[in-house]
C-alpha cells in the first residue's frame, strides 16, 4: 500500500519503510510522528483521493535522523549599479522512516510522540519551579556560561564599520560583533577552520564567509 502525504508545503508518495527527508519536525531521533495530511491512498490501481485529506488515514513515521541540506547560494547583481547580494540558505532536514499507513481512525502499533511536547513542557515547568527553589547559584554559572559563549576574542580598540562589506548588514555585523569579530583585520585572517566553525554555529554559509572574507583583505590593507 502507498499513500501520498503533505508536509512542509511538499507532497510525498511514500509506503511503509520507506526512507524520506521532510522539512524539519520537533522530534528527536528515535521517536515516532504523525503525518494526518493524507491527499490519497491506494494499492495498484484502486486509489482513494481525500478532499483535500482522507479522513482517518494518518501515517506514522521514525525519526532516524535530524540535519541540514547543502547550502543554497542566491546571488543577485544590477548591471552597471556596483550592487551585488550574495545570501546562502540551508535547510533543516528531518530523516524518517515510514512505518505505517493507518486508515478508518486505525491506531498505530508503535505510540507515536504527538503528546512529546505537552510532557516536555510539564518537565520544563517542573525543572524551572525546582531552579526557583534552589540557591540562587545557578543563574551565576549560566551566566558565565554565556559570558563564555562569543566564538573569538575581540581585539582592543574602535571596532570598523564591517557593513561597509557587501552582503554584511547591520543585523549580520551586530551577530558577528556578539562573537567577538568587530575589524576587518579579523575576517581577513579567518582561517578555513574558522569559517566552518562559523558555517556551523551562526546563519551565514562558508561561502558568505569567504566572500566577506576577500572583501575584508582589501579594506584591511587600505
Amino acid at each position: 500500500m502507498f499513500a501520498v502525504i503533505k508536509t512542509g508545503g511538499k507532497q510525498y508518495r511514500v509506503a511503509a519503510n520507506d526512507l524520506l527527508k521532510i522539512e524539519k519536525v520537533e522530534a528527536n531521533v528515535g521517536d515516532m510522528v504523525e503525518i494526518g495530511h493524507v491527499l490519497a491512498h491506494g494499492e495498484g490501481e484502486n486509489v482513494t483521493f481525500g478532499a483535500p485529506f482522507v479522513d482517518g488515514a494518518v501515517v506514522t513515521a521514525e525519526v532516524v535522523e535530524q540535519g541540514k541540506n547543502r547550502t543554497v547560494i542566491a546571488f543577485k547583481k544590477r548591471r552597471r549599479q556596483n550592487s551585488r547580494r550574495k545570501i546562502g540558505h540551508r535547510q533543516l532536514l528531518t530523516t524518517v522512516r515510514i512505518s505505517e499507513i493507518l486508515l478508518g481512525g486505525a491506531k498505530p502499533t508503535k505510540t507515536a510522540a504527538v503528546k512529546a511536547p505537552k510532557k516536555e513542557a510539564k518537565a520544563e515547568a517542573v525543572t524551572e519551579a525546582t531552579a526557583e527553589a534552589a540557591p540562587k547559584k545557578e543563574p551565576k554559572a549560566k551566566a558565565a556560561e554565556t559570558a563564555a559563549a562569543p566564538l573569538f576574542k575581540a581585539p582592543k580598540g574602535e571596532p570598523d564599520d564591517l557593513t561597509v562589506i557587501k552582503g554584511i548588514g547591520p543585523v549580520a555585523a551586530k551577530d558577528l560583533a556578539e562573537q567577538g569579530i568587530i575589524t576587518f583585520a579579523q575576517l581577513a585572517k579567518l582561517t578555513d577552520k574558522d569559517v566552518a566553525k562559523i558555517d556551523e554555529h551562526m546563519p551565514f554559509s562558508a561561502d558568505q564567509i569567504k566572500d566577506w572574507r576577500e572583501q575584508a583583505k582589501e579594506l584591511a590593507a587600505k
